[in-house]
């Protein structure tokens, strides 16, 4: 009997530290899906307030159309391109072409100082940078966690417990243009 129980105390072991670590990988994926839903709630505030600032911009800069559109275009695609979509890659592609209309756009705003006087345009200015920092700050956690989730599926023992219980790689989201890693700053 002793030895039995000698012979089945590796085995139950093993079965305790196999579920300890599924559920840490449960967790680490709940995780990084919850971060990801903050960074889509900024994205989604960062859209609404492109279109707005967009209209703001119409009433003053109306031989700027070209800019206009370039935004608007940028905004409806970084808009249809969700994660059940498309990659995450893929919409990071989106929002950089975002952030460079967005750039364009508060260039051109520049020859215009009754714009740039308007309260409601500096107050969109004024929050769509507040948002751009939000939105760094969540993607950078939502980095952190993506990091320590792919450290773990890599290492054993536990990338055994991943490779057999099918957890998926995790993307980062990243931003390829050093330019659109800063959010655009008001004017003085």
């Amino acid at each position: 009997m002793e030895l039995l129980l000698l012979m089945a105390l590796p085995v139950v072991v093993l079965l305790v530290l196999t579920v300890i670590s599924y559920n840490r990988f449960v967790a680490q994926r709940a995780s990084i899906d919850a971060t990801w839903a903050n960074i889509e709630g900024e994205l989604q505030r960062r859209h609404d307030l492109v279109s707005n600032l967009v209209a703001a911009v119409q009433g003053y800069a109306t031989h700027e159309r070209g800019v206009l559109e370039q935004v608007t275009a940028a905004r409806a695609r970084a808009i249809s391109a969700v994660p059940a979509k498309v990659p995450i890659a893929e919409q990071a592609r989106a929002e950089d072409a975002l952030t460079q209309g967005l750039t364009s756009l508060l260039a051109v705003t520049e020859s215009y100082p009754q714009l740039r006087s308007d309260a409601l345009f500096r107050d969109l200015q004024r929050q769509l940078v507040e948002t751009e920092d939000r939105i760094a700050a969540a993607r950078r956690l939502y980095n952190l966690e993506v990091a320590a989730y792919e450290r773990r599926r890599h290492a054993v023992p536990s990338n055994l417990v991943a490779s057999t219980a099918g957890f998926a790689p995790a993307r980062m989201f990243e931003i390829r243009d050093p330019a659109a890693e800063h959010a655009p700053h008001l004017a003085p």
